[in-house]
């Protein structure tokens, strides 16, 4: 797993976009976002963004991802190639003609992920999807109207996982290691 990456994000928020028809309510793309990167957890031990996760009144989410899709980070070059500013609440594709295999950053397992997720609740609205998360997802604590931090831990214990520590240690060291080679 690696660092964050603007352009991975921005391709899986891009995807959401385009399984919606182009563009999509922003609470709906927020948690879709989070649940994709839960399931992946679920299933793989690592997340797809190795985002922040963060408590917020509305749910759990991916804290870097949402402040791009706020327009609230400086380095948008490789966001713009995917996402239009947001308009009110709507996130649009930058681009009509992009589709499904312009997605290069996404493995295919990270696609039968988002597939999966897309596939669940495709019909819901964004407030619908929020409630979910408010119910199944017990890592998220109400932060009354502020943020909360949610560690790689919780969440790997709320899965179920027997060995949530681990896992979460393994995602840390393998930022680290990361940031090691990016700076020599």
């Amino acid at each position: 797993m690696k660092e964050f990456k603007v352009r991975k994000a921005a391709q899986v928020a891009a995807y959401f976009a385009l399984a919606e028809g182009g563009s999509i309510n922003v609470l709906k793309l927020v948690k879709l976002i989070y649940l994709a990167d839960r399931k992946f957890m679920e299933l793989y031990d690592s997340p797809i963004l190795n985002d922040k996760l963060v408590s917020m009144d509305h749910g759990p989410v991916n804290s870097v991802t949402f402040d791009y899709i706020n327009g609230c980070e400086n380095k948008r070059t490789e966001w713009d190639a995917y996402i239009k500013d947001r308009e009110g609440h709507i996130v649009i594709l930058s681009d009509a003609k992009i589709s499904v295999a312009d997605l290069d950053e996404l493995s295919r397992a990270e696609l039968k992920v988002l597939e999966e997720v897309w596939s669940q609740f495709k019909g819901w609205d964004g407030f619908q999807v929020r409630d979910y998360t408010h119910k199944y997802c017990l890592e998220w604590e109400n932060p009354n109207g502020s943020s909360a931090p949610i560690p790689y831990e919780r969440v790997f214990k709320f899965l179920g996982k027997e060995n949530f520590s681990i896992l979460a240690a393994n995602i840390e060291s393998e930022r680290q290691i990361d940031r090691l080679f990016a700076n020599g």
